[in-house]
């Protein structure tokens, strides 16, 4: 199989096929994501959730411009990059992201997370066969662990930053660093069984979802709603679960309930909503689909 590098043709980058089709991953992933209802707070084709600056047209807007930093990134990975070389691509595709919403903040969650799982996945094409989510942990812990931790202090005006100063809490860095475990874990398991058990793609991202927002220390609920937003929502997401979750019995009422209540509190889980993202993208890395959606 051909690596995920770039290649110079007449003073352009030419992607690989490999780095392109990760590239095309990624996206559907955040469609995937924004398509996905009901999602407590969140903004979706449905409503704005708890944002009033932000709707469904302002993400695919973000979407669109982030559209070709995924197979770059990829790129990058599979020659092989350092995290400073990575970084620097995803501050640029931020700069795409807020020129595109006015500068408002859709992605840059899943430009840090998806950027560097599609690295990872860049990184191991070249081998030629599918990676698994295990494979793109390892990869992610073991070459850029180092690196995600130390470039935290770097982030000061982030509200991950802010939430590690004030909490004590390590958010989408913490999970980076670690290897994304609540996405190798717990989401990604989640999903498989939900869609191999028959439910559909959506149905089974909610509950990937809740699954997230049970466990996660969301620092955008924490910028938010402070510790009590943040034991709200995982203390209902767990309610949730622990009660069938979205095999249950009017569980899409009870999801909507609780985006309601977020909503009108303007609680947002952004950080479990950009992993439910990279487990959507893990997910298709691993052969899995996200028809009808996509």
């Amino acid at each position: 199989m051909a690596t995920a590098a770039g290649r110079s043709r007449g003073g352009l980058d030419v992607l690989s096929p490999v780095a392109e089709r990760i590239g095309r991953q990624a996206t559907r992933a955040l469609y995937g994501e924004l398509s996905c209802f009901p999602k407590p707070g969140l903004v979706s084709f449905a409503d704005a959730g708890g944002h009033s600056d932000m709707d469904a047209r302002t993400f695919v807007r973000s979407i669109k411009a982030l559209r070709p930093y995924f197979p770059r990134i990829a790129a990058q990975g599979g020659e092989g990059a350092d995290f400073q070389a990575l970084a620097a691509c995803g501050r640029q595709a931020e700069a795409a992201m807020l020129t595109a919403t006015g500068g408002r903040n859709t992605h840059r969650g899943a430009v840090f997370s998806l950027g560097l799982l599609a690295a990872a996945a860049g990184a191991l094409a070249h081998g030629g066969a599918r990676p698994t989510a295990q494979d793109l942990a390892d990869l992610v812990r073991c070459r850029w662990s180092d690196a995600i931790r130390a470039s935290r202090a770097a982030a000061d005006r982030s509200h991950g930053a802010t939430a590690f100063r004030r909490y004590g809490v390590s958010g989408a860095r913490g999970q980076a660093a670690a290897g994304f475990p609540l996405i190798v874990d717990a989401a990604l398991p989640a999903l498989r069984l939900a869609i191999q058990g028959g439910l559909a793609v959506e149905r089974a991202a909610v509950q990937a979802l809740f699954v997230l927002m049970a466990e996660l220390d969301d620092t955008n609920l924490l910028h938010r709603g402070g510790r009590t937003g943040l034991d709200l929502v995982r203390r209902e997401a767990r309610n949730f679960l622990s009660g069938g979750g979205v095999y249950a019995t009017g569980w899409r009422r009870q999801a909507v309930d609780l985006h309601r209540l977020c909503s009108a509190r303007k609680l947002s889980p952004g950080g479990a909503a950009d992993l439910l993202a990279a487990t959507l993208f893990v997910w298709q890395l691993e052969g899995g689909s996200l028809s009808p959606w996509h």
